[in-house]
């Protein structure tokens, strides 16, 4: 049994199309990844793993540990709308919601776009990450955060379908961001944005990415963000590191020590790239890094790692916001109108934002 040939980052912008045709796979649909295991036929051991094949489905533990998940992260089951909070539609009608297919190398990529209503001039655009893991989730999953965002500060907002681990492992999710900031960048005037006002801004994994995209651009020769929202997010994935992490994953509720052990492993795989900074973006040179606005629960097992994060970005001269609320798991403000904490949240990011230009 071999795995598909390993996508890499260099050259993830290169023969970029102008357009892509529309019957096109986005990239997110693509089950052709390198995380995907077939059986070669002339393997030795092939008989082997072909009884395994019909004996159990899926045929990695990888791919047969996440099904569970995907189909439950944010229900699969019936639920009575009743008990739900009102919809992103609901709360801000005024927010026009399109699709966006983005080109790529690897093909295109799935945006949604959140337009507020048009002011006469060009307004700031923001990529949106959402976040799941780096192995669920989707633009929709988080259509009342890229609302809000883009009805109370006036942004354009970009949500990216990116590839999700373990069928596409580091770096391929965080290629596709950086394939839709070059895009935003040049040509965002196509959506009503200015490509000169970009903030990157996610949560909890897409948190991660947003940390990291700033370097990546950099490295790759693409101009950084102007500002960078991180919502709870992972910028260093020797997490056992942080006392917060040990004391409180093992009963974590949002997510626990076994979950995020198998992220790692599926996100990141190889024991080397933890220290990458495109991995662990606290492990990189910060210096010249953008404004960053950090969002933090206390009791998220994260919060030592959000510290730590925005004390090395301060000691390399960046400007820095933490907000921390007191008793706030991960994620706090994720749901419209249920925590007074989480509407903490979005009043830092108008007060970042509005200072942010």
């Amino acid at each position: 049994m071999a795995n598909l040939p390993r996508c890499g980052s260099k050259g993830a912008l290169e023969g970029m199309p102008v357009q892509e045709t529309v019957k096109a796979t986005p990239v997110d649909q693509r089950q052709d990844g390198p995380g995907v295991s077939h059986i070669d036929p002339f393997d030795p051991a092939a008989p082997y793993y072909r009884l395994l094949d019909r004996l159990r489905h899926p045929l990695t533990l990888r791919q047969l540990m996440i099904q569970p998940v995907r189909t439950g992260y944010i229900g699969d089951h019936k639920i009575d709308p009743a008990s739900l909070p009102p919809s992103a539609a609901t709360l801000y009608p005024q927010i026009a919601v399109t699709e966006l297919m983005v080109p790529s190398a690897a093909g295109p990529i799935r945006c949604q776009v959140f337009t507020p209503p048009a002011t006469g001039a060009a307004m700031p655009m923001c990529l949106y990450l959402h976040g799941g893991g780096f192995t669920v989730g989707s633009s929709e999953d988080t259509a009342y955060i890229t609302s809000r965002m883009a009805a109370e500060n006036g942004l354009v907002v970009v949500s990216v379908n990116y590839r999700l681990a373990p069928e596409w492992p580091f770096p391929a999710g965080l290629d596709d961001c950086l394939a839709v900031l070059a895009w935003m960048q040049a040509n965002g005037a196509s959506i009503g944005g200015d490509p000169q006002r970009v903030v990157v801004a996610g949560d909890s994994a897409g948190g991660n990415l947003s940390a990291a995209l700033p370097l990546k651009a950099r490295d790759e020769g693409h101009p950084m963000p102007q500002a960078a929202i991180l919502l709870c997010p992972i910028t260093d994935f020797e997490f056992e590191q942080f006392e917060s992490f040990e004391r409180l994953a093992p009963l974590g509720i949002v997510y626990d020590t076994a979950f995020v052990g198998y992220v790692r492993g599926a996100y990141v795989v190889s024991r080397r790239n933890r220290d990458h900074p495109h991995v662990s973006p606290a492990r990189g040179d910060l210096h010249g890094y953008p404004p960053t606005l950090i969002v933090s629960g206390e009791v998220d097992p994260m919060i030592d790692d959000n510290r730590a994060f925005a004390a090395r970005l301060k000691s390399s001269g960046v400007a820095v916001d933490h907000l921390v609320r007191e008793r706030m798991p991960h994620g706090f403000y994720f749901f419209p109108h249920l925590l007074p904490d989480g509407e903490e949240a979005f009043a830092a990011i108008r007060t970042f934002m509005a200072r942010a230009w």
